[in-house]
């Protein structure tokens, strides 16, 4: 299921602090979560970008991956009430969290970053157990938790197919 793409007349009124609009900027990773189409693709797309681009160690892009895990669960909590309803499509720091877990293990070439996406996007649709379960998780843990689940699940499998196959 996709999220909703929304907002809800429930938001509050005041007006958002600095803090408040940081976390918008980082939990819609700099506004790709306002992509008219396809907002969690264009998510994840900015990740399969910066993990091409940035010449990440292993060791960095472990610590890339809590950085973006625990800021953008901070961020995705905060930023949902701003935004309306619960896990708003707005958001997409977790498909960046999830997308860098799916090739945490794995070297980053474009063909393992091109069936990571892919893969990655179907479990995060199609959000196989436990993924869609723990949706209803509170806040900003909630948002995350299944696109992690999903990012595991493409990680085992392109895992699969790299040891057993050297493909890709």
């Amino acid at each position: 299921m996709s999220k909703a793409t929304s907002s809800s007349p429930s938001a509050p009124s005041r007006a958002p602090t600095a803090l408040d609009r940081l976390a918008l900027v980082i939990a819609t990773v700099g506004g790709a979560g306002y992509s008219p189409v396809a907002p969690g693709t264009a998510g994840s797309l900015v990740a399969v970008a910066i993990l091409w681009l940035v010449p990440f160690s292993r060791p960095g892009l472990l610590i890339y991956f809590i950085a973006v895990t625990l800021i953008g669960t901070w961020a995705a909590h905060r930023a949902e009430p701003l935004l309306g309803g619960h896990d708003p499509g707005a958001i997409v720091v977790d498909e960046v969290a999830g997308m860098t877990l799916a090739v945490l293990a794995l070297p980053l070439t474009l063909p393992v970053l091109a069936v990571a996406f892919v893969l990655f996007r179907i479990f995060d649709v199609v959000k196989p157990p436990p993924a869609r379960g723990s949706q209803a998780l509170p806040g900003g843990i909630g948002i995350v938790v299944d696109d992690l689940i999903a990012g595991l699940y493409a990680l085992a499998v392109i895992g699969i197919l790299h040891g057993v196959l050297r493909w890709p």
